[in-house]
């Protein structure tokens, strides 16, 4: 009975740390959101049809018309637990820093229905900007060769970024704290 109990702690502290694999990323449904690709600008669109103007700079991304001095890009699946877990973190940070950060969760699963996301945001708390484009995978890809991570990353994949540079990245689940301390220093809090 021991030797059970210890496994299945030892199981469930790997799926934590480790996240999820990206491999699950290939599952397909039936709908897709418009988005489009403009120079060095990628467009995303959200669950509730807002554009968001993602600027590629040599080193990351800037989100446009935004206020936020931090944006944080969460790669994610709505399968993946660890994902599941973050999610009221996130929801949680872009609660606290309402006008300082950005939040967008940008899901790895190809052609998901938008009711799918309303559901992993009403049954996770994921009170923060989702988005269900066709470039996601575009976008996640460019992520991952910048990274360095390969094309089979783990998830999710938290990317934080400042004017436009990668600040720090987190891939498999992360706690809180850690993340609201990267955001604090960043901001000078």
């Amino acid at each position: 009975m021991l030797k059970i109990t210890l496994f299945s702690s030892l199981l469930a502290i790997s799926l934590l740390v480790q996240g999820c694999s990206s491999e699950e990323k290939s599952k397909k449904t039936d709908v897709i959101t418009d988005t489009h690709v403009a120079n060095n600008k990628i467009i995303l669109t959200s669950t509730d049809n807002k554009q968001f103007v993602l600027k590629k700079t040599d080193e990351g991304y800037i989100l446009e018309n935004s206020k936020a001095q931090i944006l944080i890009l969460d790669i994610f699946a709505t399968w993946c637990p660890p994902c599941q877990a973050e999610a009221s973190h996130l929801a949680s940070l872009q609660k606290k820093y309402k006008d300082h950060i950005k939040v967008i969760g940008v899901t790895v699963e190809e052609n998901i229905p938008n009711n799918k996301l309303v559901t992993f945001r009403n049954k996770h708390n994921a009170n923060y900007t989702l988005v269900n484009s066709t470039e996601n995978t575009r976008l996640i890809n460019e992520i991952a060769k910048k990274l360095q991570l390969g094309k089979n990353f783990g998830i999710p994949l938290l990317v934080l970024y400042k004017n436009g540079k990668v600040l720090k990245y987190y891939q498999g689940a992360v706690e809180e704290e850690f993340i609201d301390s990267d955001i604090k220093r960043a901001l000078g809090l």
